[in-house]
């Protein structure tokens, strides 16, 4: 064990004494720095994160790269290439004839939406990408670069097996229509992308070139999503969708160089912030939901990155206060003692609440509002399944 985590310093110091900071949007540059440091001074706890990190990335060396063209199902489209997915939320329905149309059942995921892959396919994609960009970057090896490059190749540029850069056909409900806006916060998947990208630079495996190429495909997305009736429509979403439209609009447009974009659409999101947020800190509309606590945490997540996205515009988020003089921190003080268990939830979770949703958040808090107690609250949180990403990236 000494000796790999040897061989990890050499390799890691080597590639940073030449490395350039990367270039990401939600992931924090100076995060990396900070394990740079450290594992410099040979800091145990970093050593066997990196350890840890270059063992998950070694089992997705041999993964089958995966496509939009693998479903079973075909878009009434008639193309493959077109993303699908079913509402996960709507149900056969036995008192109607064919059991159309499927009945909502909030908060119950219906497995019926399993037998289409897309959405689950483009997790891996995100998942398998971040985790390999990020072993090159600690350790400059070059088959992580290379298994992330051939993985988005398959996914967005081979004729045979790429996306089409829209989302028609996401999140449909037989009976209804062949989809609809709220599919689009499937594609968030697609930040966790261009955040690898950018940990590729400088990579013998991902070239210009193809950083110009995906880039394309992002502004074709980009330009549907603003334009197409299913994007206006979830622009115009009033919770945790919209937020996340936002997010994902943002991002694209920061990764595809347009900052304007990003700024004016930045400086747009305060309204929906107004909008969302009570003078003490409750989100009205992700309390209706059967899950209020857990839709309640992951429309504050989209706020954070929200956030951390508008810094890169000259927006400032962290401290905007609302037309009812409420801030994300407003926010995140009312939500964070019935996440940790310091308070008894009064409205509806008929899932069980995972408390480490709420951890990076307040690691991000701590940094971003210098509020220093969050951190101690984050200590509180029992981390039983750690998230190697999570601890990577957040821990302090």
């Amino acid at each position: 064990m000494k000796k790999r985590l040897l061989v990890i310093i050499t390799l890691v110091l080597f590639f940073f004494a030449g490395a350039q900071s990367p270039k990401t949007f939600l992931i924090d540059a100076n995060r990396l720095q900070e394990l740079k440091n450290k594992l410099q001074q040979k800091d145990k706890t970093t050593l066997q994160l990196i350890a840890s990190l270059k063992k998950q990335a070694d089992a997705l060396l041999n993964i089958k790269p995966l496509s939009v063209m693998d479903k079973a199902s075909t878009p009434v489209s008639g193309s493959k290439h077109d993303y699908m997915s079913q509402a996960p939320y709507f149900w056969y329905d036995s008192t109607k004839p064919n059991g159309l149309p499927y009945m909502r059942r909030d908060g119950v995921r219906n497995p019926e939406i399993n037998k289409i892959t897309d959405h689950k396919f483009l997790g891996d994609v995100e998942n398998a990408s971040r985790i390999l960009s990020l072993a090159y970057i600690f350790t400059g090896e070059e088959k992580y670069a290379d298994k992330t490059a051939s993985l988005l190749r398959y996914w967005f540029f081979d004729e045979a097996t790429k996306m089409n850069p829209n989302l028609e056909y996401a999140q449909a409900v037989p009976g209804v229509n062949n989809g609809r806006g709220i599919g689009i916060i499937e594609t968030r998947s697609l930040t966790g992308i261009a955040d690898a990208v950018g940990l590729l630079q400088g990579s013998k495996s991902w070239t210009e070139t193809d950083s110009k190429q995906l880039q394309q495909w992002y502004s074709k997305y980009l330009h549907w999503l603003l334009t197409s009736k299913n994007g206006n429509d979830e622009h115009a979403a009033k919770n945790n969708h919209g937020t996340w439209f936002s997010v994902q609009a943002i991002d694209f447009a920061l990764f595809t160089g347009d900052k304007q974009l990003a700024r004016q659409l930045a400086e747009e999101s305060k309204r929906r912030l107004d909008s969302q947020i009570t003078k003490e800190g409750k989100q009205p509309l992700e309390l209706e939901r059967t899950n209020a606590l857990g839709y309640s945490t992951f429309n504050l997540r989209a706020w954070f990155d929200l956030a951390t996205l508008a810094e890169k515009t000259g927006v400032d988020l962290w401290h905007y206060k609302n037309a009812n003089g409420a801030s994300l921190q407003t926010a995140l003080d009312w939500l964070a003692p019935y996440a940790l268990g310091k308070k008894t939830w009064s409205y509806q979770q008929i899932s069980k609440y995972n408390s480490t949703d709420i951890y990076p958040l307040l690691i991000q808090a701590a940094d971003k509002l210098k509020e220093q107690h969050y951190l101690v609250y984050a200590k509180e949180i029992n981390k039983e399944e750690k998230d190697l990403l999570v601890e990577l990236l957040y821990k302090k």
